[in-house]
């Protein structure tokens, strides 16, 4: 588990956010924090997410990253602390995907900090949409609701706005570690 020393924040207008959770109305209208539309890049390696909220039983939050398209499946409940308890299921995820001690610990280390805002990328929403679709599907299918296990199941799905990259978010994922380790 990748606990962080502090608790995490949520940002507010006088603070400066170190990423931004870009969320859909209906995940917005649980979680009731307020939105801060400021521009500020993250500082995260990854960088921003967009989020939305799954009616399954129990409810579920889908993160899917901007940059990557790495889904990341959540419990939603309770919904006021989803922002502090994202980084450390981030952490299993890419763990589980194989990426590196030293940047999980980095990466979720950078993560103290978060604003809320509204979703503004269509083509992140999309993939989102499609995420959604084959998450419900496999669990359906297998039974399971183990979400680090759908999350990296679904990381190894092929995704047509990163066919310019890599093609698949775990191997996002791996191209942006790579390049932050060997620096």
């Amino acid at each position: 588990m990748y606990e962080r020393r502090e608790q995490s924040a949520i940002a507010t207008d006088d603070t400066w956010a170190v990423y931004k959770i870009r969320a859909t109305k209906k995940l917005l209208d649980r979680v009731k924090q307020p939105i801060v539309e400021a521009d500020d890049g993250p500082s995260t390696a990854l960088g921003n997410w967009h989020a939305t909220a799954l009616f399954w039983k129990p409810h579920v939050a889908l993160f899917v990253n901007d940059r990557t398209r790495l889904p990341v499946f959540v419990a939603l409940a309770p919904a006021a602390t989803l922002a502090r308890r994202f980084p450390d299921q981030l952490g299993r995820v890419l763990e589980a995907i194989g990426v590196p001690s030293a940047f999980v610990l980095q990466e979720v280390g950078a993560m103290s900090e978060v604003s809320y805002d509204k979703t503004r990328d269509r083509s992140v929403l999309g993939s989102m949409n499609e995420f959604a679709f084959m998450a419900n599907w496999r669990r359906n299918e297998r039974g399971a609701d183990d979400l680090v296990a759908l999350s990296v199941d679904l990381a190894d799905t092929p995704c047509s706005p990163l066919s310019k990259g890599h093609g698949f978010p775990d191997r996002e994922v791996a191209a942006i570690v790579a390049a932050v380790l060997e620096r």
